[in-house]
């Protein structure tokens, strides 16, 4: 387990300086400037002072140099639109936000998704199969914006029963949360149903029944036990991609979180906040996938990681 850590994490390390890499000279190789909606107002002289300052001027290498050394200490650097803020800063103020909304999000998804996918796979009844089917079929084909722009007509403005914007109380999670879980609410019910009917035709399952053991008991203690490894296979990377934010449905429900900090910041070429956030992006999706390995390890005594 010890070796496997280590190497996982080593690769872990490998994957983000090329990830952090390949967005720097990308960066940098798309058209305009921090400047640029600055440059109509400022006298050239202060233009150039601005580029000095944030060592735009020196070659591409020489600033990249600069930025892995400062990076490696914890220095991600000032926003180059936000004078005099730092992007950790930013990121910690917004952070709190998306993560409160990805983890409600997540929840979500994997408690509806389970159940789903179970009553789905155990039911005779041919209109149950067919209410989820429709819900993984909506979730998979309608993307996660619209059902958000959906939401908003229904239950905002027609109905006035939920708040629109922001995320301070209860009701503000229920739209965002739900639009950005039912995709993964169809993935997971879907997982979970495929599973569990693979699983329920295995010997010791069939032996377990046989026992006289109840129907409940075998479906949570043997079959689920057994059925989640796919949906833990799933759920790591889910998790991490939904604490790290959806930039749209932040957006649209003006949700003060870093997914529309890095919407702004691509728009606005703030070099240091767009660096700052890849490398989180790819930080929380690596752990994901580590901690997952070591889960589905710990739930399945077969599975052996090497």
């Amino acid at each position: 387990m010890a070796k496997y850590l280590v190497k996982r994490i080593i690769l872990g390390v490998v994957t983000l300086f090329t990830l952090a890499t390949i967005t720097f000279f990308l960066m940098h190789m798309i058209p305009g400037s921090p400047f640029a909606g600055e440059t109509s107002k400022l006298p050239a002289a202060v233009k150039q002072i601005l580029i000095e300052k944030y060592d735009l001027d020196k070659p591409l290498l020489v600033q990249y140099g600069k930025y892995l050394k400062n990076a490696a200490t914890g220095d991600f650097g000032t926003s180059l639109n936000r004078k005099g803020m730092a992007v950790m800063d930013i990121i910690g103020k917004g952070l709190p936000y998306t993560a409160s909304l990805g983890a409600v999000a997540f929840c979500v998804a994997i408690v509806v998704g389970i159940f789903l996918g179970t009553v789905s796979a155990f039911t005779k009844k041919q209109w149950v199969n067919s209410i989820v089917a429709f819900i993984a079929t909506i979730g998979v084909s309608v993307p996660s914006f619209l059902m958000a722009l959906l939401f908003m007509l229904l239950f905002g403005v027609i109905l006035h029963a939920l708040p629109l914007i922001g995320l301070t109380s209860w009701k503000h999670y229920i739209m965002p949360s739900v639009a950005l879980a039912l995709a993964p609410i169809a993935m997971i019910s879907r997982l979970t149903r495929s599973s569990l009917r693979e699983v329920m035709r295995q010997d010791y399952m069939v032996l377990a029944k046989s026992k006289g053991t109840s129907r409940i008991r075998v479906i949570v203690r043997h079959a689920l036990k057994n059925a989640m490894i796919p949906v833990i296979t799933y759920a790591g990377p889910l998790l991490a991609t939904l604490l790290t934010g959806s930039f749209v449905v932040e957006t649209m429900f003006s949700i003060p979180g870093i997914g529309s900090e890095f919407v702004s910041s691509v728009s606005n070429r703030d070099y240091t906040l767009i660096m700052a956030l890849t490398i989180l992006y790819g930080s929380f999706i690596i752990i994901a996938n580590i901690v997952t390995d070591i889960i589905i390890a710990i739930v399945d005594p077969r599975v052996r990681l090497k």
